[in-house]
């Protein structure tokens, strides 16, 4: 089972296009297919052959009823706060950000983030996509020093240890790829990760 898994397109339909050339079973859209406060409607030609196999969850640039809609609309499945299985491998969504210094409308508390992450922590093997990377790593640095992830998202991994997670969101961190214990975490941005399961 193949799964193309994306991020960060913000508007960039070109992108989107590469991003969705894969050949996959399943596409995930890790958040912020534009930016805020644009609609989401103009990205839906490019996606609409995808229909159920594309998952979409709201970045920090998307609300929850926003994609919610889209994803009714569209013919898409909604992959917010949610989870499903292929092969008895668990695959956790969660979408949207800890706070940033923009007031964007998809922000979590870093409480809130992790109160809704804990209902997940038994689900094994689990694959967790969040919009917000953990922080402190290669994949939350904006710049030498900066760091900008989560640190609910980071003890999230680092007490239940998912096989994977996949996260976007800080921009500089693309394509990026780190160790986390036992769980292999990468920054999949606008290019985008294939996974193998």
């Amino acid at each position: 089972m193949r799964v193309q898994i994306f991020s960060d397109i913000h508007g960039d339909i070109a992108s989107l296009r590469r991003a969705v050339a894969v050949e996959a079973d399943i596409y995930i859209a890790a958040g912020d297919l534009v930016t805020w406060p644009a609609p989401l409607d103009p990205c839906a030609p490019v996606l609409a052959p995808l229909g159920e196999s594309l998952w979409v969850m709201p970045g920090n640039n998307e609300t929850a009823d926003q994609v919610r809609e889209f994803c009714e609309r569209h013919g898409f499945r909604d992959f917010h706060d949610t989870v499903f299985d292929i092969d008895g491998t668990h695959i956790v969504g969660m979408g949207y950000s800890n706070p940033t210094p923009f007031d964007t409308p998809g922000e979590y508390t870093e409480r809130e983030l992790g109160e809704r992450l804990a209902k997940f922590a038994n689900l094994s093997p689990q694959v967790l996509v969040s919009h917000a990377p953990p922080l402190n790593t290669e994949l939350d640095e904006a710049a030498p020093g900066l760091h900008f992830g989560s640190r609910a998202v980071l003890d999230y991994i680092e007490e239940h240890q998912p096989s994977y997670c996949f996260c976007g969101h800080i921009h500089e961190g693309a394509g990026r790829e780190v160790r986390l214990g036992s769980t292999v975490a990468a920054n999949v941005g606008k290019r985008g990760y294939l996974l193998e399961l």
